[in-house]
């Protein structure tokens, strides 16, 4: 059985920085493409960040702007997201996804993180 956890959610103010890491198991991680999305109360989840299975290539969405940067450790089975220069408006519950596709929709998806909260404050 797959499972994905997360951790390292929080608060923050604006301008501060967080760094969220996610632990697979029960996987081939190299087998997936990894990557993060959020949702935010009221809105669709949406796509973050992604790596591809070496971890050479990342994606990011535009409001990323530069300021998260997306890693993984196939030795580890884990994967990062570290993030930068925070708004309130990064403010989200964040879920790691694993996919057999880099194709970085909701629907292409096969396994998710239960999420983690990330608070930034004005």
């Amino acid at each position: 059985q797959v499972q994905l956890v997360e951790s390292g959610g929080g608060l923050v103010q604006a301008g501060g920085s967080l760094r969220l890491s996610c632990a697979a198991s029960g996987c081939t991680f190299l087998n997936y493409y990894m990557g993060w999305f959020r949702q935010a109360p009221g809105k669709e989840r949406e796509f973050v960040a992604g790596i591809n299975r070496s971890g050479t290539t990342p994606s990011y969405k535009d409001f990323v702007e530069g300021r998260f940067t997306i890693s993984r450790d196939n030795a580890q089975n884990t994967v990062y997201l570290q993030m930068n220069r925070l708004k309130p408006e990064d403010t989200a519950v964040y879920y790691c996804a694993a996919t057999t596709t880099n194709i970085w929709r909701v629907g292409s998806i096969n396994y998710w993180g239960q999420g983690t909260q990330v608070t930034v404050s004005s």
